[in-house]
């Protein structure tokens, strides 16, 4: 039950819900999810920290970039089932559009420099 709650209480927060939508779409490293939802980068960590350790989302390292990606759920069958049909869920919601549109906007070299 207590990987249940993980993930359940990771996808309760608005912010968290559209980082996933976002991912659905392509990887993103920290500046452009601060850019597309447009709140501070230490909130931003925060929120992908607690999805990471929920299994809806993972990272790896490219160079000096971290890229964030929707795991495949083989971690746990809560957050596997959720992230499939989230696939599905709110892709008419207004915000998720309007989300959508900005992040397609968005370039991580025109935003931030990974740091040396």
């Amino acid at each position: 039950m207590r990987e249940f709650i993980k993930v359940m209480k990771a996808l309760s927060d608005p912010n968290r819900v559209k980082l996933l939508k976002m991912l659905q779409k392509r990887m993103m490293c920290v500046c452009e999810v601060q850019a597309s939802l447009g709140i501070a980068q230490p909130t931003v960590s925060k929120h992908l920290k607690i999805l990471e350790d929920a299994g809806l989302v993972g990272r790896e390292k490219d160079g000096l970039w971290v890229n964030y990606f929707l795991s495949d759920g083989g971690r746990s069958p809560y957050a596997a089932s959720l992230l499939g049909n989230l696939k599905h869920w709110l892709n008419d919601d207004p915000e998720i559009r309007d989300l959508f549109g900005r992040s397609d906007a968005i370039r991580r070299e025109d935003l931030c420099h990974p740091r040396d």
